[in-house]
């Protein structure tokens, strides 16, 4: 099986001390109240039974909630695509970035966790804390029809079907790649990002082809930054 072009050595060499440079006041930052509300509805909207979420990028690697279960399964209709602009987290004012959402068209292979039993409200409330944080980010929650080896059923995405402002939709792959190989946040850089994505996705026998190509443009784009392939010795793990 061909290899990563994508290499942890890669990867360090994008990374550079950032501060955060906290919420931007353009956006309109929701309150406790806010999110009870919103968690409420979507528990109002789940099926009977078990809460499932879909995971199509960070939350297959850095989940942050406790899972019982996990599974391939498909959602058709949506793709993976680097359309969100962010000047925070793996991005910056000075170096704005692209973190991933999922975009309309095609099919998206992911990974769906199962949650334990529990309150559905108090659950769904955790994961839209960790997932967004402005009024303008709640359309992206949405629930989404998978289908899994067993069978069809819904689960949870985040930051589905994204438009307007704070986006750039249908971007060249070329264009991408220049961004993700030299942005960085005070969380990690856009690099570090998509190595995340890909060998997580490859673990559990995700190929997604574009983000196969990208991630061979990102390799290159860095070595044509920093002159020359990084010398042995260099950090050989990325968390």
């Amino acid at each position: 099986m061909r290899l990563m072009s994508l290499t942890p050595e890669l990867v360090a060499l994008c990374h550079r001390e950032e501060a955060d440079p906290g919420p931007d006041g353009s956006w309109t930052q929701l309150t406790d109240e806010d999110f009870r509300t919103l968690a409420l509805r979507l528990s109002g909207e789940a099926d009977e039974g078990s809460l499932w979420v879909f995971a199509y990028g960070s939350l297959i690697w850095k989940p942050a909630f406790e899972s019982v279960e996990q599974q391939r399964a498909t959602a058709f209709g949506w793709h993976r695509s680097f359309c969100l602009d962010i000047a925070r987290w793996r991005g910056s004012v000075a170096q704005p970035g692209l973190m991933m959402a999922l975009e309309r068209g095609g099919r998206c292979n992911g990974v769906i966790y199962r949650l334990p039993e529990g309150e559905k409200p108090a659950q769904i409330e955790t994961l839209l804390r960790r997932e967004i944080d402005d009024h303008e980010s709640v359309a992206t929650v949405r629930w989404l029809p998978v289908r899994t080896a067993q069978g069809s059923l819904r689960a949870l995405g985040f930051w589905v079907g994204v438009t307007g402002r704070g986006t750039s939709l249908r971007q060249p792959l070329e264009s991408v790649a220049q961004v993700l190989a030299r942005a960085c946040g005070h969380v990690g850089s856009g690099a570090e990002y998509l190595y995340n994505t890909v060998s997580h996705l490859e673990a559990f026998g995700i190929r997604d082809r574009n983000l196969w190509r990208l991630q061979d443009l990102v390799a290159n784009e860095i070595r044509s930054i920093h002159g020359s392939t990084p010398e042995a010795g260099m950090p050989n793990s990325i968390t």
